[in-house]
């Protein structure tokens, strides 16, 4: 973040002269998010999908359950939005987890 300062009105500090001195900041741009999307499928168990929610995405057990419930009867749904990195790192974890068990569970990564 850089700073400026430029003469001005109140609340910014001497510059020796009297004069007062206003502080400026750039805003930096926010990094655009990503959301880790859940995609149903007809194998993997209901309780799975909600273990995932708690363990990766930190849902509580209402959360998780209803959120999977929702992935059921749409098809897909957002277990988050993140930075880049860390929407496709969940994503690996979640696919890690699923073929670990011997499920078909996808996730997948899109822009907000």
């Amino acid at each position: 973040m850089s700073t400026e300062w430029t003469g001005g009105g109140a609340g910014g500090s001497s510059d020796g002269r009297g004069e007062l001195l206003e502080k400026k900041r750039s805003k930096q741009a926010r990094p655009p998010r990503f959301k880790v999307v859940l995609y149903n499928d007809d194998y993997t168990p209901m309780g799975f999908v909600v273990s995932v929610l708690e363990s990766i995405f930190k849902k509580s057990p209402a959360e998780s359950t209803a959120l999977m419930l929702r992935i059921h009867r749409s098809g897909f749904g957002v277990a988050g939005v993140y930075a880049l990195e860390i929407a496709e790192t969940k994503v690996a974890a979640v696919h890690r987890q699923a073929e670990q068990r011997g499920y078909p569970l996808r996730a997948g990564v899109e822009e907000e």
